[in-house]
């Protein structure tokens, strides 16, 4: 049991969650790189992207693993996201540290997607039954590859202050 529900149904509730999240991260970046106002979605993004972290580290474990490395990390880089956006209102360098630590919690949160995937669902599984195979490689490497190029356009192109005409 954790807060009261099975472990199952824990287990579910945290994955909708971090689903949500890296939906709503998907349409942020998209609103970064189109230049466009943060999006409506940016506070889900953060907010459910934090939740994912928080609600990870309620499951019951006994040792330092790299599922509870990876989400202290991303707690720290979200909070830097939301300071960025909430607190200093993405103004002057506040934008460029926004842009870089939100990017990198939705990176972490889809590199953990992956992870989830080779370790769930049966045909990736055998694949990949040790997660050190060159399908999930391949994997991993595409989808740093992609965030890498991603982020650099929303870092090039995000600039709110020019849509508010500031």
């Amino acid at each position: 049991m954790v807060l009261g529900v099975s472990l199952q149904t824990f287990t579910l509730i945290h994955v909708v969650i971090s689903l949500i999240g890296i939906a709503a991260g998907l349409l942020t970046l998209f609103a970064m790189i189109t230049s466009e106002q943060p999006s409506r979605w940016t506070g889900l993004f953060l907010w459910s992207t934090l939740l994912t972290s928080i609600t990870g580290f309620l499951f019951p474990v006994t040792t330092l693993t790299p599922a509870i490395i990876v989400g202290i990390i991303t707690t720290t880089v979200v909070a830097i996201a939301l300071a960025s956006y909430y607190l200093f209102h993405l103004r002057g360098h506040w934008r460029w540290i926004y842009v870089a630590s939100a990017l990198f919690a939705l990176y972490l949160n889809c590199f953990v997607g992956v992870v989830q995937s080779f370790q769930k669902i049966g045909p990736l599984n055998m694949l990949a039954p040790n997660g050190n195979e060159p399908p999930f490689m391949a994997a991993q490497g595409a989808l740093l590859l992609a965030f890498l190029m991603l982020g650099y356009l929303a870092l090039r192109r995000f600039h709110p202050e020019r849509a508010l005409g500031a």
